[in-house]
């Protein structure tokens, strides 16, 4: 009884709670501009006039210099090709790696145990994964892709929710120069016959997804598409919520 009554007591603050939720976001529909923290700009150069005179006397001496703080496999000489305009091309000549320079020489600095970034789930679960741990991922995803076949300019498909093995599979991607091709996670999973389009080779995709408290299957629903996928070889599953695929 008493728990009943209390229950019921609470409703009214859990209503209140929600209404001045939906307020404050409607507040924030309206709002253009949001301020970084203060400890964050108290740390941030971007207001240094001092740079933004850099960039206006030598646009292309600045792009350089902040170029140069990557890893380039091969140096670039050409800053900006402004030859065939508004077609405009930025260090056209040199090549580097996306995924090395996310990764790699961050943990080659003595930084691998630094986080790479915080992810929050669907039910509150959350994890903070370094750029160690994610370049481990990575190599790992990135092996199992040569393995099965993919290789650079092959095109991999990516149907995912919001969760770590997305950036995952786009760095492991990058890795090994095989252009991704991301659908939404949120679409229904019929939107995949989209990847027919770009021929994907491979299909990285996830057991079932957790939205508004319940687990919806994925894979079984996906392999009902893969009749119309008439280049995808392979499908490699992520195992997010021990659902039967």
């Amino acid at each position: 009884m008493n728990q009943s009554a209390a229950a019921t007591k609470d409703e009214p603050q859990a209503l209140l709670g929600g209404v001045e939720l939906e307020r404050r976001l409607e507040e924030l529909l309206g709002q253009d501009r949001f301020a970084p923290p203060r400890g964050f700009s108290s740390k941030e150069s971007g207001d240094d006039a001092s740079l933004y005179e850099l960039a206006d006397g030598d646009p292309n001496g600045f792009w350089a210099d902040q170029a140069r703080r990557l890893h380039w496999d091969v140096p670039f000489t050409t800053v900006l090709d402004d030859s065939n305009p508004p077609f405009y091309k930025w260090f056209s000549d040199g090549k580097l790696n996306v995924s090395y320079n996310c990764l790699d020489r961050h943990v080659e600095a003595g930084r691998g145990q630094r986080i790479a970034f915080h992810w929050v789930g669907e039910e509150g679960e959350e994890r903070a994964v370094t750029y160690a741990e994610l370049l481990s991922d990575v190599q790992r995803m990135a092996n199992a892709l040569k393995q099965l076949g993919v290789r650079k300019g092959d095109v991999v498909g990516i149907y995912l929710p919001m969760i770590p093995e997305v950036v995952v599979a786009m760095l492991a991607c990058a890795r090994i120069g095989a252009p991704h091709n991301v659908v939404f996670g949120g679409l229904a999973p019929q939107a995949v016959k989209e990847m027919e389009v770009s021929k994907a080779k491979a299909l990285i995709t996830v057991d079932g997804a957790r939205r508004k408290g319940k687990t919806v299957p994925i894979k079984p629903a996906v392999d009902q598409t893969m009749g119309d996928l008439e280049a995808l070889e392979h499908v490699v599953v992520v195992r997010h919520t021990s659902s039967r695929s």
